[in-house]
């Protein structure tokens, strides 16, 4: 029987080939991930780089990188000339300026060493790379919040965004309150109804519902983006009284036999304890204000000095579309808000989003 020879120094325990797997597991799921997170910001580094270009650079994207690069330039003699990147005769790559074209010899010129004369070089300059240089049109962005007037926007927004918030936080944490805390008769089957209600779409009572902010006098103000919210959402609803119903009620009878009210536990017990969840859905609706755009459109489009920025972006992009350098600048500081809003409070947003699934 032949001998079979193992390496002492090789790890061959089942102990070792789990750890193995699960290494092999998580490096599989992180570059899946990383897949993915780079695919998703694929669009926002495009929209980054087309801000930051000018038209020339535009009009030459087809040969040119894809970051804001120009061709470079070497001023000689009182004129300017492109530079190429030429190969020499010992076997580098040298960027020189082309002071004369010819079909078999042309002449160029060294920009860092220009008082050493002409290099006269054989071959064809049209097989001849470009040199490109880094260059960044920051004035874009100035230019782009003057032309869209971006402060009156921003202040258009935020107060239909916040007080819109405030409304459906008030109105969604009493809802959610007396679902999750009083005994109403039929409650369930009111709550089904309520839940019911988000899968109707709102086309559906677009045109009722324009017809009685028509017949009230409230189309052309921002009362139709403001004050609907004041009476509470489903979805809000049900998110809140979730994360209610995690709550233990012993803190609610404690409170009572102390003497506060219904009022009282709310303000007292119920909120201070579901921050995470208020901050969420406050969240949501400051993001779906914020990126409203056919209510405003509606109810805003011949009031320019009360329109959103989201009516505000598409109405320069009509008027700007041969400009896209300017089209991307105002969209990406249309979402600067947003974006901060989200990185600064992830935190809280992530865990109210997975307590409000949780069921006591």
């Amino acid at each position: 029987m032949a001998a079979v020879n193992v390496n002492p120094h090789i790890n061959t325990s089942p102990f070792f080939g789990a750890q193995l797997r699960k290494l092999a597991i998580g490096a599989s799921v992180t570059l899946f991930a990383t897949i993915i997170l780079i695919a998703y910001l694929l669009p926002l580094g495009n929209m980054t780089t087309i801000s930051l270009k000018s038209q020339q650079q535009l009009v030459g994207s087809t040969d040119t990188p894809i970051l804001p690069m120009s061709a470079k330039v070497f001023v000689y003699e009182d004129k300017e000339y492109e530079v190429f990147q030429v190969p020499m005769q010992d076997g580098t790559v040298k960027p020189l300026a082309l002071v004369r074209k010819g079909r078999q010899d042309s002449d160029f010129v060294d920009p860092d060493n220009p008082d050493a004369g002409l290099i006269n070089w054989q071959g064809s300059w049209r097989t001849l790379e470009p040199s490109f240089v880094f260059e960044p049109h920051f004035e874009n962005y100035p230019r782009a919040w003057e032309l869209l007037d971006f402060p009156l926007l921003f202040k258009n927004t935020l107060v239909i965004a916040l007080t819109g918030m405030i409304g459906t936080l008030v109105s969604s944490i009493c809802v959610a309150y007396a679902f999750a805390r009083f005994p109403i008769p039929g409650k369930n089957w009111l709550f089904l109804v309520l839940i019911g209600t988000i899968i109707l779409p709102s086309q559906v009572t677009l045109i009722p519902t324009y017809a009685f902010f028509a017949k009230i006098g409230w189309t052309g103000t921002q009362l139709p983006l403001i004050v609907p919210h004041f009476f509470a959402n489903a979805y809000n609803v049900f998110l809140l009284r979730q994360f209610f119903m995690t709550l233990p009620r012993e803190l609610d009878e404690a409170a009572l036999i102390d003497g506060a009210g219904p009022l009282r536990v709310l303000v007292s017990i119920i909120i201070p304890q579901a921050w995470p969840a208020i901050i969420s859905v406050g969240m949501f609706h400051f993001i779906f204000a914020w990126n409203d755009y056919f209510g405003p459109l509606i109810y805003l489009l011949g009031e320019p000095q009360l329109q959103p920025i989201s009516v505000g972006v598409q109405v320069f992009n009509f008027q700007y579309g041969p400009n896209p350098e300017l089209i991307q600048a105002t969209s990406l500081m249309a979402m600067v808000l947003p974006l901060l809003i989200f990185v600064f409070a992830q935190k809280i947003f992530m865990r109210g989003v997975v307590i409000t699934g949780v069921e006591k």
